[in-house]
């Protein structure tokens, strides 16, 4: 399966990965302060691991920071 994970082209030889998934074997630091954007749309936290991808999916894993004086 390819996806397009943050602009990057992947392959997968997974049939079936759903975001919770890829979360892990892309080891994604502080899985927990990350938002999803699945073809330009947001995911909610309780849909990651019912949330199965496809070919050509588009992922996005946002970081959202804080800061400044």
């Amino acid at each position: 399966m390819k996806l397009i994970i943050n602009g990057e082209e992947k392959t997968f030889t997974q049939e079936k990965i759903n975001i919770s998934d890829l979360l892990t074997i892309e080891s994604v630091d502080q899985p927990d302060m990350v938002s999803i954007q699945l073809n330009e749309e947001f995911l909610r936290k309780p849909d990651y691991a019912t949330t199965w991808l496809k070919e050509g999916d588009v992922v996005d894993f946002l970081y959202f920071m804080g800061g400044g004086q």
